[in-house]
Order: C-alpha cells, then sequence, then structure tokens
C-alpha cells in the first residue's frame, strides 16, 4: 500500500487516515479512537509518521484538556514541545524519551513558573523559580525536582497578590558568591552523555 489511504482495526475500532508507503503509516496522517462512554470517533493523534511511528511534528490528543504539540521520534517526544496538562499547567521546552529533557520552562496553573534544565521528566541543574503569588524569585540548582542551594530574592513583592509578611533582608555574608560555589560544587557530578537515536 502506496499513497493515501484509510485502515481501520476491528477490534479496536481505532482509524488512521492518511499517508501510506510500503504498507505503514509514512508522511502526514490522523489517527482516532472510539470513545468509550459515546462510541464516536475521537482524534488522538494527528501529525507525521516514518515507519509506522510518529516522527517530526505531531499534536497527540491525551484526553479533553490534555495534549502535546511539537516533535516526536520513534513514537516518543523528543525534540522541542508543549505539553498541556488537565490540572492548567503548561510545559514548554526541550523533550527526549517522551520526558522534558534539557531547557525549558513550567508554568503552573497559579500563574508561578520554573525556567531553567530538566533531566528525566525533573527539573535537574540550575534554574530559576519565580513565586509570583508571594513576589519572590529563587534562583538555584536543582537535583531531581529539589531544590538545594541558591539565593532567593524579593521580586514584584508590592504587586504580588499574597506576598510574604516581611522583606527578605539584605544578606550580611562577606562572600555569598563564594558560598554558593563551595555549595554547587558540592551537588555537581560528572555527567555522562547518553547515546540517543533522536536528535
Amino acid at each position: 500500500m502506496k499513497g493515501k489511504g484509510t485502515q481501520v482495526w476491528k477490534k479496536s475500532g481505532a482509524v488512521y487516515e492518511g499517508d501510506w508507503k510500503f504498507g505503514k503509516r509514512d508522511g502526514y496522517g490522523s489517527l482516532s479512537h472510539p470513545d468509550p462512554e459515546t462510541g464516536k470517533l475521537r482524534r488522538v493523534y494527528s501529525g507525521w509518521w516514518k515507519g509506522d511511528k510518529k516522527s517530526g511534528y505531531g499534536i497527540q490528543f491525551f484526553g479533553p484538556k490534555e495534549y502535546y504539540e511539537g516533535e516526536w521520534c520513534n513514537n516518543q517526544r523528543s525534540g522541542w514541545g508543549r505539553m498541556y496538562y488537565n490540572n492548567g499547567d503548561i510545559y514548554e521546552g526541550q523533550w527526549q524519551n517522551d520526558k522534558p529533557e534539557g531547557e525549558g520552562m513550567l508554568r503552573l496553573k497559579n500563574r508561578n513558573r520554573y525556567e531553567g534544565s530538566w533531566e528525566r521528566g525533573m527539573k535537574n541543574g540550575h534554574g530559576r523559580f519565580f513565586h509570583l503569588d508571594h513576589g519572590q524569585l529563587f534562583e538555584g540548582f536543582w537535583v531531581d525536582n529539589v531544590a538545594k542551594c541558591g539565593t532567593m530574592i524579593d521580586f514584584g513583592r508590592d504587586e504580588a497578590p499574597e506576598p510574604t509578611q516581611f522583606p527578605i533582608p539584605k544578606v550580611e555574608i562577606l562572600d555569598p558568591d563564594g558560598v554558593l560555589k563551595e555549595a554547587l560544587d558540592k551537588l555537581m557530578k560528572p555527567e555522562e552523555e547518553e547515546a540517543s537515536p533522536c536528535p
């Protein structure tokens, strides 16, 4: 089978409409599944395919309000993409092996946000967390979603909807940068790069 065509899977009721090459989904196409409650077809993916796998740009719908738009490689989110979550959070940035990896931003429903490094789907490395609800900014180093060391400053505190009771006092340490560098040096470990078939 080559060119454009439609396939219906009898067992699952799934329907693919789009391009084919050598009997496999290849090119642009859409995949739909029947809704378990209504039985009506609901689109779950629209985008590019290669060798029967999602590859290139595409949009995957996980639920009515949860979807991903961005790059794919071998059926996994890989490259740049934006994920909208059911709870109102949005992640925008780099992906690898179906998880946030590299540089990215997570904007929470309450408008607070994290901008920085990700590894294995977690905050890892240098980053900044904007506590816009309290008018503070934390800049530092994360390990597996936990902020390990850094600095917290007031940031737009006067405009914050729920500012902290007291402003952050001035740092009185003689060498705050040296203290922070020493703490970071203890946390840093050599990064091992793993080969991946996807860029």
